[in-house]
């Protein structure tokens, strides 16, 4: 008798099981039955193409004018800044996805003066931009570059370089994009990025495109 029992329990548990998978299938079966013959598919989105991003610079080709917002003290709890105005001039190289730009300002109180220049190059295999910095008058070429791409609008560009012979995060980014207005940052971080100090603050801004 009891042999009996679990023989008929197995037999029923078997039952539920073989129903229980096949009703997914009935179901779709059965869906597919009730949809008129002839009828569209869902259509389904192709996937979106890598964005090429040769020409995310070309807003900032031409001359502007810069106000820069410098903490020279960093990472170090400082709340100083210095002020400075003057021109930002970016051209493209050989007519290719690269571009050059000169940078000459002056502190508020005339003591101080920067002037730069800034390499970027774009790397259409990665889709990813490299920015150096050059100092034509000492002939210097900045390393490691910060590399990074744009996205929505904004540009974010990192690297990893020594501070005073600390290991530390750079990051670049590009904010407010339009003819006429943009913004850049710098910001170093010592923990791995879970915090940023921002140490340069440049906004460009031009009468006309």
């Amino acid at each position: 008798m009891d042999e009996l029992i679990q023989w008929d329990a197995e037999t029923t548990r078997r039952s539920v099981l073989a129903i229980s998978t096949a009703a997914p299938v009935l179901a779709l079966a059965v869906a597919a039955a009730a949809q008129p013959a002839g009828s569209p598919r869902p259509a389904v989105p192709p996937p979106r193409a890598p964005h090429d991003g040769q020409n995310d610079f070309d807003f900032l080709i031409g001359d502007w004018k810069a106000h820069v917002r410098r903490m020279p003290d960093r990472l170090n709890g400082s709340t100083t800044w210095i002020e400075y105005e003057g021109t930002s001039s970016h051209q493209k190289l050989f007519g290719g996805p690269a571009n050059l730009e000169e940078f000459k300002v002056v502190s508020l109180d005339g003591k101080l003066s920067i002037h730069a220049q800034t390499l970027r190059l774009y790397n259409a295999e990665s889709r990813q931009w490299s920015i150096y910095l050059l100092d034509v008058t000492q002939g210097t070429l900045g390393l490691p570059p910060v590399i990074g791409e744009f996205s929505d609008r904004r540009g974010v560009f990192y690297d990893q370089e020594l501070y005073k012979g600390r290991a530390i995060l750079v990051r670049f980014q590009w904010f407010d994009l339009s003819p006429l207005t943009c913004r850049m940052e710098q910001s170093f971080s010592a923990d791995g990025g879970q915090s940023w100090e921002a140490n340069w603050i440049c906004s460009l801004t031009r009468d006309q495109a």
